[in-house]
């Protein structure tokens, strides 16, 4: 399963982690993977340690994610991404509107 998703004992949390290629393939998946959780969790991470690429769609996914947790209110958090993905999330200016830790 390349997405796969936990949620913190009270569901406060979700982590969402995403195995290789983040492309349009996992659109469908990465999309169920927060949409229809009651309640909504207040905090969300998106771990990608385990993915090798990121496109444009896979920004747009996150974009996605973003309006649905609260837009500017969001808190949602990109982790360990390796230096070509965090590339990627540099040049896309994604480190001004995502917390990439």
């Amino acid at each position: 399963m390349p997405v796969v998703t936990e949620v913190s004992q009270g569901g406060q949390k979700l982590t969402i982690s995403i195995k290789g290629r983040f492309d349009f393939a996992k659109h469908q998946e990465f999309r169920e993977s927060y949409e229809n959780l009651q309640p909504k969790p207040d905090s969300f991470e998106v771990n990608l340690k385990d993915a090798t690429y990121l496109d444009s769609s896979a920004l747009g996914m996150l974009l996605l994610l973003r309006d649905h947790a609260g837009g500017d209110n969001a808190e949602i958090t990109l982790t360990n991404a390796n230096p070509d993905v965090r590339k990627i999330l540099a040049i896309s200016n994604f480190e001004q509107i995502f917390d990439v830790a």
